[in-house]
């Protein structure tokens, strides 16, 4: 018996596009979709059939609406990754390593891709904001971590894989503070910070000449510069606070 073909209605079929354009990384957590007569006219469709995909994205969690506020894609990975994670680093400090060996794994992953799969586009971003980094390097360390963060994001986007995208983006904070807590040590060495961009430079000579192994290689050995430097740092200002112990005078004793 020939069954009848159940028609798709016009609003799931917006779903899943917008779905698509979400999962691809075009609109990342937190961003702020396109307002509903720019959604309706990019996809040739009625407004109402419009605000119906809306509400079925909005009850699966992937948008939120907000009153007078407009539509955004739902920031929950965002969320659920860098809140815990925060705060293991406020109790344990030494949870710096680990992230530096997390970022091992992921950037230099995401390096090998970009140097792949990275198109002409994604190249010329990446070398944007590599020089961004120049132009921040005498503004606050928040400035320059966050310009750093922008490098390894473009790095990332250029990987074309979308689920290391989502988990940089996801994870942007956290990372960006280990970025800003590094900087904070390794910056009042001015050899260590020319160091650091001749790495960085490395990295983006690799990706662009499209050698991926090389483009991973050079994050290992950047990322693996800047563990040894910082345990060398924290060994040398462990020597200065001793030294100074043992300088202080003795205090007098109590008179009876």
């Amino acid at each position: 018996m020939i069954q009848r073909v159940a028609q798709t209605k016009l609003s799931d079929i917006i779903v899943a596009q917008i779905e698509s354009m979400i999962v691809s990384g075009t609109w990342s957590p937190g961003e702020k979709l396109p307002s509903e007569r720019e959604l309706a006219n990019q996809f040739q469709v009625s407004r109402p059939s419009l605000r119906e995909a809306i509400q079925k994205l909005e009850a699966k969690g992937l948008v939120n609406r907000r009153q007078g506020g407009g539509t955004y894609v739902a920031g929950a990975l965002d969320q659920h990754v860098s809140e815990p994670l925060f705060e293991l680093l406020a109790r344990h400090p030494e949870s710096q390593f680990d992230l530096l060996e997390f970022r091992h794994a992921l950037e230099g992953v995401s390096a090998f891709y970009a140097a792949m799969r990275g198109t002409d586009s994604d190249l010329q971003h990446i070398a944007q904001s590599f020089a961004q980094i120049s132009q921040v390097a005498q503004q606050p360390i928040e400035q320059q971590a966050e310009a750093l963060m922008q490098f390894y994001t473009s790095i990332a986007e250029a990987s074309h894989n979308v689920v290391l995208l989502h988990l940089v983006r996801g994870m942007r904070d956290l990372l960006q503070e280990n970025m800003r807590r590094n900087l904070q040590v390794l910056s009042e060495r001015s050899d260590v910070r020319q160091q650091l961009q001749v790495h960085r430079q490395g990295i983006v000579d690799a990706i662009i000449a499209r050698e991926p192994e090389q483009a991973r290689d050079a994050c290992h050995q950047h990322l693996a510069y800047i563990e040894r430097t910082l345990l060398h740092l924290n060994r040398e200002h462990t020597r200065l606070q001793r030294a100074l112990r043992r300088s202080e005078p003795l205090s007098t004793p109590l008179e009876k």
